[in-house]
């Protein structure tokens, strides 16, 4: 259990069992149970998570979703719990790694910022770093929709492209913040915007960002 999705991982199953299965989160139309339908059906059905990815393959990933989320609560905590089954690609620990700290990190957010009562969480230095370098690799593919320029900055300098164009919006914080702007969740990121303000406030509405 050393790697950070590892610990993601644990983080967001401990999380969906304290909230229960009908708690808000911000994947809008998502509650809780529907979310952690999608956590185990994407590690755990290949054949249905396609629709993630391709239009065409929607309805089936959307029927295999309705399928998981009327399993019982607690059994699909344990299958988010347990991880994926071993022919799964992400049962590698370089593709879990890779893929899957992003993906229970964003969720984990999900849930705790749509709680009424949530409070910031505080991320030690070393995962901050680890979740600049994802950002990193991935900023031009959540940026490919932007309808500006986006640039993401952390506070010590370092910066990376999102998206070309102009005009263009600095977007700094915290890795960990960016990664949140980066994926969508513009209105809950604790983030400073620069740049013209028509600009930004196109940046903060659109719903082009992320996968």
């Amino acid at each position: 259990m050393s790697t950070h999705a590892k610990r993601e991982r644990l983080l967001l199953a401990d999380l969906l069992e304290a909230v229960g299965p009908d708690a808000p989160t911000l994947c809008e139309g998502w509650n809780t149970r529907d979310l952690a339908a999608h956590v185990v059906v994407r590690e755990r059905r290949a054949d249905a998570a396609g629709g993630l990815l391709i239009k065409q393959l929607v309805p089936r990933l959307e029927r295999v979703m309705a399928e998981f989320a009327d399993k019982p609560y607690e059994e699909l905590i344990q299958l988010i719990r347990t991880g994926p089954p071993r022919f799964s690609p992400f049962s590698l620990k370089q593709i879990d790694e890779a893929s899957n700290t992003t993906e229970f990190y964003v969720h984990t957010e999900d849930v705790r910022r749509a709680q009424p009562d949530w409070t910031p969480r505080e991320l030690d230095p070393v995962f901050q770093d680890a979740l600049w370098s994802l950002l990193d690799r991935t900023a031009r593919l959540t940026g490919r929709g932007a309808p500006t320029g986006l640039v993401l900055r952390r506070p010590n300098g370092q910066t990376t492209v999102a998206h070309k164009g102009t005009p263009v919006v600095t977007v700094t914080g915290e890795p960990s913040e960016l990664l949140l702007f980066a994926y969508g969740r513009q209105k809950v990121a604790d983030v400073e915007l620069e740049g013209d303000k028509d600009a930004i406030a196109k940046l903060n509405e659109t719903k082009q960002l992320g996968l």
